[in-house]
């Protein structure tokens, strides 16, 4: 059957496999989780037997399910090789997941929802913005040596998902990622897959 994606309109972990699932040409079906409605939906009984971590994404797929974003792109570039998402390069390679870490572990962790809700509420926005300048500080010091189009080279690689929209982050510091995310965004896989075209996304939101 048709691979099914749990996933949150807005959660930047879901769209990066949304993008890698567009641009390896996979179709499926999206089973929306809205993590605030309901005290969390990724909280249920349901969703936890599948993901215990209570988290987007999860992917079924092959007969298997598969959380956390790294490891379901991962997954799919080794059983659908094409077009590559990884460059072919070990160093370069190499640099794709540096930098998908980064990003993954780095920055995201810190302005999660699940993280958010442990501060004040007043003090939120801040911690967030403070996250995301730290790891951005670093990422824009890396892609100046890895960058080409792209964050590593002219490929479009593991896809790395910039945050910076939610939390007005001012990017003027950074070209590099500003010019990337800019030549990203126009991108058909990213168009599509975008937290603003979801089948969850608020009418609202919509654009």
């Amino acid at each position: 059957g048709q691979p099914i994606l749990y996933s949150y309109f807005r959660s930047s972990c879901s769209w990066r496999v949304r993008i890698a699932l567009a641009l390896k040409g996979i179709d499926y079906e999206t089973v929306p989780i809205n993590l605030i409605k309901d005290g969390g939906q990724q909280f249920s009984k349901d969703f936890q037997a599948l993901n215990p971590m209570k988290q987007v994404p999860a992917l079924k797929i092959d007969g298997i399910t598969i959380h956390q974003s790294l490891a379901i792109i991962e997954y799919l570039e080794e059983t659908r090789p094409t077009p590559r998402l990884l460059p072919q390069d070990p160093k370069k390679r190499a640099s794709v997941r540096m930098i998908s870490d980064l990003i993954a572990g780095g920055i995201q962790p810190l302005q999660n929802l699940s993280v958010l809700k442990q501060v004040e509420e007043e003090l939120q926005l801040t911690w967030a913005q403070n996250a995301i300048i730290s790891g951005f500080n670093a990422l824009e010091q890396i892609l100046q040596s890895t960058a080409g189009t792209y964050c590593v080279g002219d490929e479009v690689s593991c896809p790395q998902v910039f945050l910076y929209y939610r939390f007005k982050v001012d990017c003027t510091p950074y070209p590099t990622i500003s010019s990337i995310n800019k030549r990203l965004l126009v991108l058909e896989a990213f168009q599509v897959t975008h937290p603003c075209r979801q089948p969850d996304t608020p009418t609202e939101l919509r654009a």
